[in-house]
């Protein structure tokens, strides 16, 4: 919004993140935004504060946009950040204003928000609520928000669809479509944009199990596939499957939605694609142990990449993560390289051996395991790599790299859905 033109206060209720936001200082990785950061504090129109009166005062458009994580011990979304936010928010507000959430909620849940803010806001203060998800891409947070694909309003009033447009001024003159909706419906395009890419993630990890019982090349069909242009390739790649703190949780969320509004049959499919998702990450284990001939239990196990996909440092739900711990169980000696969850991976698992390079992560690896895509993995070159390991035998968790230079360097590859002679 800072570069949108607009004079904005960031509010947190941890006083050492704001103090270190203040500082230019950002508490997790983001291609582009430490500038977009610099240039807000640079210009003066970008301030941070733990004051919820501050922000009351300063603000006529307030972005709610905190947490929905999974509940413990349940698929459905803790929601409780969201009503302590406009709980201390709302009875602070003396004057019209529009209050836009961002988070990702079940369906009905902004319907109960309008209620509580109405009870809770003084009366005559003329403040509304509309509803906005966000549809951010980690790795592209910075180029989605400036420039994304399309805007969702879910609103009641004239009055806050122009806000909103106006909010949105620059990139609806750049074409970006705008739809507006009830509140319910905004909501729910958020979850149902996830659950539709989990399903293609899902169904071609379920083509590569097929692929592998078949003798079948999982990559050369999902090729064959992207050029009907009524699937598209988009999400189409196959691999150890998705991870994060959004999508799984999300569509879990959705799934125990449906199921307390009666219509839980519609996406049961959903559990089984959460279910193929997941498998892929033991079929990943299995093939490391396929690759050294018998058990991991002694062996030393090299991994690229802990985040759960490249340009973060995000290791909620990692697959690649999840792998390297699977790989720890069972005996084996692991040693882990990614470009920036290093110092997240070492605090949520210390007993995992760390490198500082691909190099250091593959030194007398008995089998080499890429596991996130990261470009600088793609642009390793084998006979290097093929100094350092104990045994040139190579399995890719994200079909990340051309197998034909590995091979020509005397390594066994290997992938998920490929036969070991494929191409």
């Amino acid at each position: 919004m800072t570069e949108l033109g607009f004079d904005v206060l960031g509010v947190d209720v941890d006083a050492t993140r704001v103090s270190a936001l203040a500082a230019g200082k950002l508490p997790f990785y983001e291609p582009g935004l430490e500038q977009l950061l610099d240039r807000g504090l640079r210009s003066g129109r970008l301030r941070f504060t733990t004051s919820f009166q501050e922000a009351a005062d300063f603000g006529d458009v307030h972005f709610c946009c905190v947490g929905t994580p999974q509940r413990a011990q349940s698929g459905g979304a803790d929601l409780s950040q969201l009503f302590g936010c406009i709980d201390a928010l709302a009875p602070l507000l003396k004057r019209p204003c529009l209050i836009v959430g961002k988070s990702t909620t079940p369906a009905g849940t902004a319907a109960g928000l309008a209620e509580r803010l109405a009870r809770l806001v003084p009366e005559g203060s003329g403040v509304e609520l509309a509803w906005n998800p966000e549809f951010l891409r980690e790795g592209h947070a910075v180029a989605d928000t400036l420039r994304p694909e399309r805007i969702v309003a879910g609103v009641r009033s004239a009055s806050a669809e122009a806000i909103l447009r106006e909010v949105y001024a620059d990139p609806l003159a750049a074409g970006v479509p705008f739809v507006v909706t009830d509140f319910a419906t905004a909501e729910l395009v958020k979850v149902a944009a996830n659950a539709f890419l989990a399903t293609k993630i899902s169904f071609i990890n379920a083509m590569a199990e097929v692929c592998e019982a078949a003798d079948a090349d999982v990559s050369r069909l999902a090729e064959a596939l992207a050029y009907d242009h009524r699937i598209g390739g988009a999400g189409m790649r196959p691999g150890l499957g998705f991870g994060g703190g959004c999508l799984p949780k999300d569509i879990r969320a959705f799934m125990t939605r449906a199921e307390e509004l009666g219509a839980g049959e519609a996406v049961s499919f959903l559990r089984q694609m959460d279910a193929i998702n997941t498998r892929r990450r033991s079929r990943m284990v299995e093939l490391a142990c396929e690759l050294v001939g018998g058990p991991l239990h002694g062996r030393n196990v090299g991994v690229l990449g802990l985040a759960f996909k490249p340009d973060s440092d995000d290791i909620r739900d990692s697959p690649a993560l999840d792998v390297a711990t699977a790989l720890h169980s069972l005996g084996a000696r692991v040693t882990a390289y990614d470009p920036a969850a290093i110092d997240n991976a070492r605090l949520a698992h210390p007993d995992l051996e760390y490198a500082g390079s691909v190099v250091g992560a593959a030194t007398d690896a008995d089998v080499l395991l890429v596991l996130t895509e990261w470009p600088e993995f793609r642009q390793a070159d084998p006979e290097v790599i093929g100094k350092a390991v104990a045994q040139r035998l190579i399995a890719d968790g994200r079909h990340a790299l051309d197998p034909a230079p590995w091979r020509a360097a005397g390594w066994t590859y290997r992938a998920l859905g490929r036969p070991e002679a494929a191409l």
